[in-house]
């Protein structure tokens, strides 16, 4: 799933120029923007359905708690779980230290889930945006390269340190952390969602296009894997060139 990151993957534009989460909890800050969404820049960062590398603190314009949701899914996407701490998210996020207990009571494993959560929210928003953005008509493959391409862009831009965060907590957690392979599993969920709609408005049955979301995500985070191991993008397009004919002969109806 891509992120935004310093500039560029969470879905096409860097991530400290990508705006923090905002949260309906009792304790965001009263100047936090409720519509603020990240991806305002060039859409050349990572997703997830992607996040993004953080080059460095960037200048707060929202509240502390806000911030440091953000700042977690960066750091997360970069160095895991085990290797962020607390301290190194309210640095990056430029916010008070003693504030990480009053926003988080739960500790690290309530900031992480609330990242992750957020991170798979991220990603079923660019869904829209890359339809939005095609020049032509929508087609399966056409939405596939999407989501691929701002992978390829952020690793061509940035190099290869910054993966998917829903994907990095999966690893460090799914079997010591319950509530977090929880979280991660309903961030993939979030995702699939858009994805499978998209799919079914463009003539697949939707008793396919469900699993056919799920093909393509797990493709997708399959290749991320492989191209940070190989420091290449030839994991990535090789799945954008292989499944796209498959995915498009899965359209039996248009709409």
């Amino acid at each position: 799933m891509a992120i935004p990151k310093g500039q560029p993957a969470g879905g096409g534009t860097a991530a400290d120029d990508e705006q923090p989460p905002t949260t309906t909890d009792t304790n965001r800050e009263p100047h936090a923007d409720s519509n603020s969404e990240p991806g305002s820049g060039s859409d050349t960062h990572t997703d997830t359905g992607t996040i993004t590398a953080s080059s460095g603190p960037r200048r707060p314009t929202h509240g502390p708690r806000e911030r440091m949701v953000f700042s977690a899914a960066q750091l997360i996407r970069r160095e895991g779980v085990n290797a962020t701490g607390m301290r190194d998210v309210a640095t990056h996020a430029q916010a008070p230290r003693g504030s990480l207990q009053h926003y988080f009571p739960g500790g690290k494993e309530q900031l992480v889930n609330e990242a992750v959560t957020w991170a798979g929210r991220y990603a079923a928003r660019r869904i829209a945006r890359f339809l939005a953005a095609m020049p032509e008509e929508p087609t399966p493959s056409l939405l596939f390269a999407a989501m691929v391409r701002q992978w390829t862009d952020e690793f061509e831009a940035v190099g290869f340190a910054p993966g998917c965060p829903v994907a990095a907590a999966t690893v460090d957690c799914a079997e010591s952390t319950a509530s977090t392979r929880e979280a991660a599993a309903a961030a993939f969920a979030t995702w699939n969602v858009p994805v499978a709609q998209a799919l079914t408005s463009m003539g697949v049955p939707p008793v396919q296009s469900s699993s056919l979301a799920t093909l393509m995500i797990s493709s997708l985070e399959g290749a991320i894997l492989i191209s940070r191991a190989e420091q290449n993008i030839r994991a990535l397009t090789t799945v954008a060139q292989e499944l796209g004919p498959l995915l498009d002969g899965c359209v039996v109806a248009h709409p």
